[in-house]
């Protein structure tokens, strides 16, 4: 189990939203990376948060900067379109893609990419919104557009078409601090033969404890209760240890 800062980033500011939308600035993003890795988290996954909607990542120069002091896992997610975009994320420093709303609009790219790249490379980004009982539905372009498949479907499609993680976050409960979507959780886990990053509600130690607890294989990206400093690193460790 891995404690991941979730960095998102849009012109030159780390922002935090409610449920991907509302975004407020939180501070400087080398600044709060520095911190973060100072304290010995896991690994970063840094998004341009509109890079999708605009058609570009205009995050390279700034990992390839924060590169030269940083040694742990990055993952480097926003506007991955093509394979030359995957390209320049790694030879910019990043580690890992995470790939959304290009996958959706077409799947066989992820296939592609892990041809190109290695499995290793590719994480595949799922924003997940709950429309019925038991029934979630994947969003595209930061939880802005309906893509209007089933959770389980696209799941099983990623998985298919090859991925080397899969990133799940609730839309539904990302920057409310009220608790992990466990019903999402529960639903997709015995699907999932992948390494699973859950993102989006954490609020206190207890919610992290409980994933350990209930799914000792999965791992947590974490923002507003690293931005707010609602929790110290140091204690999420001891706990995911």
């Amino acid at each position: 189990m891995r404690a991941i800062a979730r960095i998102d980033i849009k012109n030159h500011h780390v922002i935090k939203g409610i449920n991907l939308e509302g975004l407020r600035k939180i501070g400087d993003p080398e600044i709060i990376i520095k911190d973060y890795y100072n304290n010995n988290i896991d690994e970063f996954l840094i998004l341009d948060s509109v890079a999708s909607l605009y058609g570009r990542n205009n995050l390279y120069d700034f990992i390839q900067k924060i590169t030269e002091d940083i040694f742990i896992p990055i993952t480097l997610g926003g506007g991955i379109r093509s394979l030359k975009d995957i390209e320049n994320s790694l030879n910019s420093g990043a580690d890992k893609v995470a790939i959304n709303s290009k996958a959706l609009e077409d799947p066989s790219f992820l296939k592609e990419a892990v041809y190109n790249f290695g499995e290793s490379t590719i994480v595949v980004s799922i924003e997940a919104k709950k429309i019925s009982n038991n029934n979630w539905e994947p969003y595209k372009f930061c939880g802005r557009e309906k893509t209007d498949i089933s959770l389980d479907y696209w799941i099983d499609k990623v998985q298919e078409m090859g991925c080397g993680e899969i990133l799940l976050t609730s839309i539904d409960q990302e920057g409310t601090e009220s608790g992990f979507d466990i019903d999402l959780i529960k639903n997709i886990h015995h699907k999932i033969f992948k390494p699973l990053i859950f993102s989006g509600g954490c609020g206190k130690l207890e919610d992290i404890k409980k994933i350990k607890q209930e799914f000792n294989d999965t791992s947590v990206a974490l923002a507003s209760v690293l931005h707010y400093k609602t929790l110290k690193i140091s204690d999420i460790k001891k706990i995911i240890k």
